[in-house]
This record gives C-alpha cells, structure tokens and sequence, in this order.
C-alpha cells in the first residue's frame, strides 16, 4: 500500500506509452498494477487502445479478481474509465460517480453482508486507498457485446430476487435514515409524475396498438406555490435522475445503486424519499417516451433520438409488446404504492395516533415498501437502458419481462397489504369522526342552546361544505342551496325509500293546504324530503339508485339530492334521538333550529292542513278539543259517511277478515234494523294488514250486495294509518295511558283489529258502541230480550245496555302488536281494565307479502 503510494504517474507512464504491438502485455501491466489508473488517466487513449486489443485478456483478469483495476475514492466506480461508448478514451467529468472524488456520500465504500450477488466487493473503508471495482464492472461491461451484456444482467437476477436475508437488507437502508425535521406536501409533485407517467405509458399503448386507449389527463400541478417547491427540489431530483441513468447505464448492481438513492435521500422523510425518487425516473423515463413521440416531426428531437437508437427501437414495438407490457404494469403498480405510502402521511393526526394498531404495522412496514419501490425504479431504467444501447434484439427475450413481472407482483402484494392497513386506518378515523359528528349534532339540539338561524343546524343535517348545491327544488327541478330554508320553519320528511303512492298523494294534499294556512297567516314554511338509506353498500346497488331517482322525480318540495350526502352519524341521530325506524316521520324545526316537533306526521294525518304550524303545542291543543265521535275515525275519508252523520243515520262501521263473520253479522244487522224501523248504513273497512285477503272480502260484500265497502285500498290503508297515529300521537305525548274515554275507546279499536271481527254503531256522529265480534254479534241475536226497551229508552241506549252486560261476562283479551320499525312504549295499560299489560315477544305471519301500504302494524 505505501509502495502504491509513492508511485508517481511519470513512473507509469513508460510501459504504457511504449510501442502497442503486445496489446496483451499492456493489458496485463495495466491490470496488475492497481495504481496504472493514474496512467491510464494520463495517457487514456493507450490504455483504451491496450484493452481493446485483447478483450479475453482484459475480461478474465476483471472476472477472477474483484477489486483489481479500480480505486476506490469514495464511491463505487470512481476512477473508471468508460470504453466502448461516444467519447472512448476521454475522462468522465460531469456525471456524479465518473472519474470525481464523491466526499461525503454516506454509505459508500460499506461491505455488503448477508446479501448473495451484491456484485461488488468493498474492502477497507472510505477513502483508505483500497481498490473496489463493480462485478464485471462497467467499464468491462460496456466493452462487451449485446449477448455479453445480456448475461451480465441476467447473472443480477439472483441478486434482486434471491434475497435471503432481509432483515440484514433493511437494516443497511434503515441506517441511511436521518430525517433532518423538514416537511413539505408532496402531493403536487406526486401529481405531476403521475401525469407524466400516465401519458408515458399511453403513449406505449399508442405506439403498439396504433391508438390511444383513453383520453389524455388534464394539466395539473401549475400553480405558483407548486412552482416554487419544485424549485427548491430540482437539485435533488437531478442528482438522482443522474444516479439513475449512470448506473443503469453502467451495469451496476441493483440493490448497490438502490442504496446509492437513499444515501442522497437520508434526511428525507419516507414519502418524500419515494416520490423524489419517482419523480426522478419520470424524468427520465418521460424525456424517452417525448422523443419517441416527436421525433418524426422535430428535427432536434430526431436527431437526439439518434443518438438513443429510438428509431431502430420503434420500427420493432409489435415484438417488444411484453416487455412494455411488463414495463407499464411495474410502473402503475409503482405508483399505486407511492400513492398508498403518500395517504398514510396525510392521515389526520387529529383522529388517528401513530399507536393505533393499523397504523404502527403499516410505518413499520412503509421502509420496506419505499425499498422495493425504488428499488423497482432502478431496474426499470436498466431495462430502458437495455433496450436502447443493445438494441431491439436485447427486448425480445421474455426473460427480462419475467423479471419484471416478478417486481410487480412483489409490489402487488405490498400494496395489497398496506391498502389493507390504510383502509383499517381509514375505518377507525370514521368511527372517531362519527362520533365527533353525533356528539356535535347532540349540542346543536340541546334545547337549552339558542341559534340566531337555522343554518348550522341545516348544515350538520343534510351537507356541511359549501361545494355543491344539497337540496332539489320539487317545483322548478333546479339544484339550490340550504340559503333557501334560511330563518323559515322547516318540515324534514324524514323516510326510508319505501314510500308508498298512497303515503305522497295525501302528503301533497296536506302540504298544498298547509301552503294555503301559511299565506293567510304570513308564516313562511318549507318541507325537506331527507332519504335514509343502507350505507354499508355504496356505491348504492342500481336499484336502490333507481327506486330514489323515481321517488325523487315525484316529491313537489325540497329534496336532498343525494342520499349520500346524509351521513352515517346523522342517520344515528335520526334513529336514536327521532326515533326513525323505516316509516316516515316529520321533524319540524322553527326558523331558529329549535325542534317544535319530533314527529308531525301522526297530527297531519290525524288532523291534516288544520295541524299547521305542526308543532306539539298545537298538538295538544287539538286533542283537548276533540271528542269521542264518528267524524273523528273517519273525516277526510269519505264525503258519503260524513253525509251520512248529517242526515242523523245510525251507522256501523265493521271490519274483520272472516268471510263467515260478515254474512252473519250484516244480516242479523238488517233484520234487527228492519224491526226496529231504524235508517242503518253499514260500511266495510277491512283490516289494518291482510290486504289481498280484505281484497277477497270486499269482492263477496259487492256480489252479495251484503253493505257498502271501501273499493280503494288507499281509503282502507288511510283509515287505519290515522287510527295508529292517535295512538302514537299521545304515546309521543306522554299520554298513551290518559284515562279519557277516548283513548281507551281508540286502543280498543285497534286491539279488536288484531284478532276476529269488530264494530263499531253510530247514531249520526255520536258513538254508541265500539265492540269485538264477540259481543256484537250476541247483541244482535239477543234482540228479542231488549227491544221491549226501544220504546222507552230508545234503540242506541237498549242496544249499548245489552251489549255491557255481554262485555262484563266476556271480556276479551286486549293485545298491541308493535313491529320493531317503530319506537315502542315502555309500558301500556289495558283499555278494558286498565291493569299494565304483560309484555311478549312476538313472531307474526299474516300469510300476505304486500300487507296495507304504509301500515305500522
């Protein structure tokens, strides 16, 4: 070594400067005296011409002995002198790594251990004067013919896929990590690579195929801001632009020159480490695929593609299909890593810590998946390379597309894994964000908090941002903003899309009316249709976007748009706090936010437009004038009953699904009117579910001519929708358990519903009885023992005394079914005794698909 170090180049100069007839000597002189660089340096165009001239001679010597015939000053291939391209026999000057001292490059000059093929043997430490040369080299390697090269690269092959010891590997690129603290976005920059690596890949499509598979992607990334970042970058991503074109150029090992990278990336977080590093391939890999476009129509381009072979190239892309294919497939897969590892970083810290499991396994994972990816890059410009400096022929062997395939498939999986982890991440940060969201929506409508307007309470129900236009102007079909509900009372039509026509033709009617009320009172109201629908499934299957576009075509006020829009904490708050189950509900708002309602749409079917405003005062104040009566059950219904009440009739309204109970019952009722000599009209109601089997009765009523019935299944279906709603009104209330008679008489109705045939007899408007089949029909029967008292007391008073005592002996058992669609009272008491009722879980099959459209039983 001291010996090596006194030499002076004048020493060296003699036998290199002598005659060339022995080209093998000079070869031989040159190899064994490690210190000849300096020579060779002095006098390039002997020892090129030396090397040359013997090329057995020069490769074996390069083969057998590593670390002969180059020094190594600080990086791996300094000192080299490149034969055997442009500008043989000249020292490199201006490529990093050729022919110039590197000083602090971090990493170099450190022996490979644990990792078969690394192709390079470093022996001593940095600067200490010891030789290290490449495996064969690349002098050596661009001296060689395309078959020789072919199998320099492959012989790589094992060393990029046989790697068995990873951890060892890790642990080398770990040590070049020491991130200095500085942060930058570096989204804009990952979208303007992705423009240029899209296009460029296009465009391989477009040479092959003959055509472009999709349309061009818009610009992106130019402003100002984004131009000063890349700026600032430019150095960096230059130098590793340089790193990448010298070694792929050069031959070097993968993994040596993936090392190389992060070494110039130490202080660099990990997705600025992957994007710089993609950045600089696109770079590269960008400025190919332009000359391949413009070189038939540019003459500077022509003639730099010249240089690069790019026509010879291109006058062969039908047999080099699938390595372009193999090219395409890494470099998009590339991509969907480095965008993968990008979104990590953009994780809000907010929601979401670096303990949360999810998220610890992908950054413990994320140093691996950089590696591979940039580690990808480099053996994508190394086949470029290939395919430019050794020609077409180079190309067509499938091994290499192999090879690359095989990349991608290790990265397939790594990006399967972290998009794993990233979409636990993204799970947890919604559940974070759904709880914030719920807990704020709970705030908003604490009655004790007061709003200016409506509009923070609007905002957190149906669309927060001011990006789009939420809602759908029924009237004018025109997309508009929340602005339009602003300081105004507003009715939120809150239903799932099972919303029959039935439920919307009497809705419209009401809401028309109510307009009416509205003007007359100088009240400024609006209603808002919001749709609930299964979140677990979006994008929504096409008949559920189908079944909303239909309902949302026929809604005549506000509508939100998108059921989408209504997020999953909103649908909680719906349910828990509203209520909502699957029928629609009515929540009012005053113009201020304030809920005045829970539920209005059990008082707009009860009372329709007279309800308005829909608040639950105004509720109440409508129950505490209504009575007991025939009008109550059936107004708004049937003009011909109400015409009925006026004329002073006696009326029984019946219902029940027995065919045999009917015959029975309207023909007792007939003779028992007939000796009595009283006016009786009798209407048939049907049944609250049991809808085609109501459909079978009503047909028999009609041939028979037994009494009138219902044709319309919607008049049906709206009586006893509004016999429920009394109920859940006055639950809603607080009141399901008053002891009016009204109420009782009301639960008693529907509790008759539920098992056999009912009636109920009027005289005009007044009720006089409500009774199970049970007890009427004996009543009937038993006419004879009580119309001695029809002259006395009168008909409805003889008849109701008869059927008391018949009720005392009886007394049916009173049952309420609820489904689970609905909210259930905690406790109900029994309309007949008045006892609490026992509470039962029950498993019900009316044998009926369709059942009464819009019913809660």
């Amino acid at each position: 070594m001291d010996q090596q170090k006194k030499t002076t180049p004048v020493s060296l100069q003699a036998p290199l400067t002598g005659p060339m007839s022995n080209p093998t000597a000079a070869a031989q002189t040159l190899l064994h005296n490690p210190g000849a660089v300096q020579a060779l340096i002095n006098n390039p165009g002997a020892a090129a011409r030396a090397l040359l001239g013997n090329r057995g001679a020069t490769q074996q010597p390069f083969l057998n002995n590593p670390g002969v015939g180059q020094q190594h000053l600080g990086v791996p291939g300094v000192g080299q002198q490149h034969l055997g391209v442009p500008g043989v026999g000249q020292q490199h000057l201006g490529v990093p790594g050729v022919g110039q001292n590197h000083m602090g490059n971090h990493g170099v000059d450190q022996p490979h251990m644990g990792y078969p093929g690394v192709g390079q043997q470093h022996v001593g430490l940095p600067g200490d004067g010891h030789a290290s040369i490449n495996k064969p080299g690349a002098a050596l390697a661009l001296t060689m013919n395309p078959s020789d090269s072919r199998t320099l690269i492959r012989g790589d092959r094992g060393s990029m896929l046989s790697m068995s010891d990873d951890n060892v590997m890790m642990n080398q690129i770990l040590a070049t990590h020491a991130p200095d603290g500085r942060e930058f976005d570096v989204r804009p920059l990952l979208y303007l690579v992705e423009d240029i690596l899209n296009r460029a890949t296009q465009h391989v499509d477009f040479l092959v195929k003959g055509t472009l598979s999709q349309a061009e992607l818009e610009e992106r990334t130019q402003q100002a801001n984004h131009i000063a970042m890349l700026e600032a970058l430019t150095f960096t991503i230059d130098r590793i632009a340089c790193e990448l074109a010298y070694k792929a150029l050069g031959g070097s090992d993968v993994h040596a020159t993936t090392t190389a990278i992060f070494n110039l990336l130490s202080s660099y977080a990990w997705d600025a480490k992957l994007v710089l590093s993609l950045s600089a391939f696109a770079l590269n890999y960008g400025e190919f695929w332009l000359l391949a476009q413009i070189y038939s129509t540019n003459q500077l381009a022509k003639s730099m593609a010249l240089l690069k072979q790019l026509p010879t190239l291109l006058e062969h892309t039908a047999p080099l299909k699938p390595r372009f294919d193999a090219l395409n497939n890494l470099i998009r897969t590339m991509m969907d890593v480095t965008r993968c590892v990008v979104q990590f970083k953009d994780l809000p810290s907010t929601y979401i810590s670096p303990d949360v499991p999810a998220l610890a396994t992908a950054m413990t994972f994320i140093p691996t998946a950089v590696y591979w990816t940039i580690r990808s890059m480099v053996a994508c410009a190394t086949q470029i390379s290939s395919l430019t400096s050794m020609g077409h022929e180079f190309g067509i062997s499938t091994t290499e597309s192999w090879e690359l395939s095989t990349l991608a498939h290790k990265l397939r999986n790594i990006h399967d894994h972290l998009t794993k982890q990233l979409n636990f991440c993204y799970l947890y940060i919604d559940e974070r964000r759904d709880v914030e969201t719920y807990q704020m929506l709970l705030n908003l409508f604490d009655p004790n908090i007061l709003h200016i307007d409506n509009m923070r309470v609007l905002k957190a129900l149906i669309y927060a941002k001011d990006d789009k236009l939420p809602l759908l102007d029924g009237s004018t079909k025109r997309e508009v903003s929340l602005d339009v509900l602003r300081r105004k009372s507003v009715l939120l039509l809150i239903s799932s899309l099972e919303f029959s026509n039935d439920e919307l033709a009497i809705l419209e009617q009401i809401y028309n009316d109510s307009r009416i009320h509205a003007t007359r009172l100088e009240s400024q109201y609006e209603v808002v249709w919001i749709p609930v629908v299964d979140r677990s499934i979006i994008p929504l299957p096409e008949e559920t976007r189908t079944k909303f576009e239909n309902l949302l075509s026929t809604m005549p006020w506000y509508s939100v748009k998108d059921p989408l829009l209504i997020e999953k904490p909103v649908i909680r708050f719906i349910k828990e706090f509203w209520h909502f189950r699957t029928k629609p509900i009515l929540v009012v708002l005053d113009p201020q936010g304030k809920v005045v309602s829970p539920n209005a749409i059990h008082m707009m079917w009860i009372w329709g437009s007279t309800a308005f405003p829909f608040t639950s005062m105004r509720e109440e104040a409508l129950w505490r004038e209504e009575t007991w009566r025939l009008d109550l059950l059936v107004d708004g219904i049937d003009p011909l009953i109400l015409n009925w009440i006026k004329e002073g009739k006696y009326i029984f309204l019946y219902g029940g699904d027995n065919i045999d109970w009917v015959r029975r019952f309207t023909t007792q009722a007939r003779i028992v009117a007939t000796a009595s000599r009283i006016p009786l009209e009798m209407v048939y109601v049907g049944k609250s579910n049991k809808r085609e089997q109501v459909k079978k009765v009503t047909g028999v009523i009609n041939a028979d001519k037994l009494s009138y019935a219902w044709q319309d299944q919607a008049m049906v279906w709206f009586f006893w929708t509004r016999l429920e709603s009394m109920l859940f009104s006055k639950i809603q209330l607080g009141r399901a358990d008053d002891q009016d008679p009204m109420m009782q008489q009301i639960k008693k109705l529907l509790s008759y519903d539920r098992d056999g045939g009912w009636a109920v007899l009027s005289q005009g408007s007044n009720i006089v009885v409500n009774g199970h089949s049970t007890t009427i029909l004996p009543t009937l029967g038993g006419y004879d023992e009580w119309k001695v008292n029809v002259a006395e007391k009168g008909f409805d008073m003889s008849f109701k005394e008869y059927h008391d005592k018949l009720h005392d002996v009886a007394h049916p058992c009173c049952r309420f079914e609820f489904p689970t669609t609905i909210r259930i009272p905690e406790s109900m008491r029994c309309p007949e005794c008045l006892r609490l009722m026992e509470k039962f879980n029950t498993f019900l099959c009316c044998h009926d698909e369709k059942g009464i459209p819009g019913s809660l039983f």
